[in-house]
């Protein structure tokens, strides 16, 4: 799967890898370097990053869905409790 990024985000990300190359590194990266190491990036090291992502959403649905009744959980005939329990305060 290769990842692809919309052109603002992509503009943006090579920003970032310019600014970043200029903080670290003794020689500037150009704008088709960076886009290039982008590429490399998404193609190479993006699949592993979105598949935790997925597992860690996997894992976390999972986790809602065993515990569905504590979750969505309604009391059932709640009228009554609430009635005695405002004429216990009244008292």
């Amino acid at each position: 799967m290769v990842m692809e990024l919309d052109k603002a985000t992509r503009a943006e990300a090579i920003a970032s890898i310019r600014r970043y190359s200029e903080a670290n590194f003794s020689e500037p990266l150009a704008e088709l370097g960076a886009g290039l190491l982008l590429n490399f990036i998404l193609e190479e090291i993006g699949p592993a990053i979105y598949n935790r992502a997925i597992a860690d959403a996997q894992t976390r649905m999972q986790q809602r869905a065993a515990d569905l009744t504590g979750e969505l959980y309604a009391e059932e005939f709640p009228y009554w409790r609430k009635v005695a329990a405002g004429q216990k305060k009244r008292r």
